[in-house]
């Protein structure tokens, strides 16, 4: 039987607006980059075969110099992203090639595990594509322009959305070709195309880093995994 070919678009063309005017993904975190936490479990997984990191203009040659100095540089190929994230995604997805299948993940998530991975790759075979949420624990109300609450939305069926996210390399590549308008991330592109996405179980500690508080929650969470 052929081995599925498996590559993995980490993104991270962001500009870091929030986070102080420096680059989120070089920032320091238990003694190691962000990003270097980030692409650890992609580079332990060995069932990838590819891995293609989308980086900005701004924050590429230092990020390859980060790749060289942990020897990783042959192992990630970098490459320009886009003005919006769905471009960034498209440029690496087009410079990973063919694959069977395609992991999506943001370079500023640097809790993702390998588990986390292989579980995404499982539930993607039921539909094409799957996504990694946790359920909403907060209440979540519907406002209109003025700031004023019209509506609480119940919480069943409510998920806080995350990556990893996975699709057949088809599926994704047909959502990119027939979407044109803005969407938060690829899995609403392939729910416009008609496609159904699957929902995994993420983790409450799969974080974003978007703001120097984030890096220090992050930070704990990582000595809270350390002492398990």
């Amino acid at each position: 039987m052929k081995k599925e070919k498996i590559g993995a678009v980490v993104v991270g063309a962001g500009a870091s607006q929030r986070f102080g005017g420096t680059d989120k993904l070089l920032a320091p975190l238990a003694g190691k980059p962000v990003l270097a936490h980030t692409l650890a479990p992609f580079l332990e997984l060995r069932a990838l075969d590819s891995i293609v990191l989308v980086l900005s203009r701004r924050n590429i040659v230092a990020v390859k110099d980060m790749l060289a100095a942990r020897d990783w540089a042959e192992r990630v190929t970098t490459c320009l992203g886009g003005k919006r994230r769905q471009d960034s995604v498209y440029a690496g997805f087009k410079k990973l090639g063919k694959m069977d299948w395609v992991v999506v993940h943001d370079a500023a998530r640097p809790l993702v595990t390998t588990d986390m991975i292989e579980r995404g790759l499982e539930a993607a075979r039921e539909t094409g594509a799957a996504i990694a949420a946790v359920p909403t624990t907060d209440t979540i109300k519907l406002a209109d322009k003025s700031g004023t609450a019209r509506w609480t939305m119940p919480r069943d069926g409510l998920y806080n959305c995350q990556t990893p996210q996975v699709f057949l390399h088809d599926v994704l590549e047909r959502a990119f070709e027939y979407v044109e308008q803005d969407v938060t991330d690829e899995a609403q592109l392939v729910e416009l195309t008609g496609g159904r996405v699957k929902l995994f179980t993420g983790a409450c500690d799969n974080i974003k880093i978007t703001t120097p508080a984030d890096l220090a929650i992050a930070s704990a969470l990582i000595k809270l995994r350390k002492a398990r």
